[in-house]
């Protein structure tokens, strides 16, 4: 049986009618975010929305963890937890669950999507930590969080140098998303990183901490 994601479409009330709805809402990015190509992390990277860059928002998964968004000319989709809209001067998370969002329903096929070819395969692992910008909802105004280190070009060239198998986890790989113990992480010698290549791309961890200090693309 064809398996159907049941998703929202989105925008916010403000000023307007309770219950009015547009087709489309604008939404910020808070941080680096990957755009995929569906609704997951196994699904490809087709861009990167840079941080504060605005996107347009057709509609999300029905808790709003991935939305459907247009970034200039590329569509695809980005975790809702990481994209952020104004509402009486605060940003306000798509998936934050606050009722001056109003929804609606659309669908997603998933199978459909792995059929051609834009679902990897493996097993998901576990579940990221959420980053700086999920823990902090409404806290920050008009900026970014989670600033990337600039590791040295040694380390970079290392870690490209040297493989790892991939793993998938739960939820959207940014600079501030901390990684479960139950991960493996590979150590960079005479650093203080260790690495891994999570949802499709090499990521960079603070090994005090577990948390992702800089994405390699």
């Amino acid at each position: 049986m064809m398996f159907i994601k049941t998703i929202l479409g989105m925008s916010v009330v403000a000023g307007l009618i309770a219950g009015a709805a547009t087709a489309e809402t604008q939404a910020t990015a808070w941080t680096d975010l990957n755009m995929r190509d569906g609704p997951g992390p196994m699904h490809s990277i087709v861009d990167v929305i840079p941080a504060n860059d605005t996107v347009m928002v057709q509609g999300c998964l029905t808790d709003a963890s991935w939305c459907r968004v247009t970034h200039g000319e590329t569509s695809g989709w980005a975790a809702g937890n990481y994209l952020a809209t104004t509402i009486e001067n605060a940003p306000v998370a798509l998936a934050s669950g606050d009722k001056r969002v109003v929804l609606k329903t659309v669908t997603y096929d998933n199978e459909q999507a792995a059929t051609a070819g834009g679902l990897a395969t493996g097993a998901i692992a576990g579940a990221l930590v959420a980053g700086p910008v999920g823990a902090v909802v409404g806290a920050i105004v008009g900026g970014a969080v989670g600033a990337s280190v600039e590791p040295d070009p040694t380390v970079v060239t290392y870690v490209k140098s040297n493989p790892v198998d991939p793993i998938y986890l739960d939820g959207e790989v940014v600079v501030g998303a901390g990684i479960p113990d139950t991960v493996m992480l590979a150590p960079v010698p005479e650093s203080t990183y260790e690495y891994a290549y999570i949802n499709g791309v090499l990521v960079l961890v603070e090994t005090k901490d577990r948390k992702v200090v800089h994405i390699v693309r």
